[in-house]
């Protein structure tokens, strides 16, 4: 290639489309379709990930589960068998719960803890 590098190479291949003008509107079309392609895959993956994130709350938000056992927990949880919660949030093994008619809400539990001690999956 010699000492000119890069300066030959855009030169041969500017020469081989028709001029530079040509090439550069043919590096230009081809970058837009690239990037446009790009964003419309990333709207997708953008709405199925919030569809998902939805529907994955909405399933546990409607959802109430009841109390199996009588007991306190940490944090000053006091629960009774039979007694409803929801759940609010979850993140890896602490669920965030909300007790029906409680002035103390809401409580951080533990995931494996709550479902030795209620309905919970």
């Amino acid at each position: 290639m010699g000492n000119l590098g890069w300066y030959q190479l855009i030169t041969t291949l500017a020469k081989k489309v028709g001029g530079p003008k040509v090439l550069l509107g043919l590096v230009a079309a081809g970058g837009y379709v690239i990037i446009r392609t790009a964003e419309a895959g990333g709207k997708k993956v953008v709405k199925l990930v919030k569809k998902k994130r939805e529907s994955k709350i909405e399933e546990t938000s409607l959802t109430t589960f009841i109390f199996t056992e009588t007991g306190v927990g940490d944090g000053g949880l006091k629960y009774f068998e039979g007694e409803s919660f929801f759940v609010a949030a979850t993140h890896n093994d602490v669920i965030l719960i909300e007790k029906e008619n409680d002035k103390d809400n809401p409580y951080f539990v533990s995931g494996d803890w709550l479902k030795k001690v209620s309905t919970y999956m």
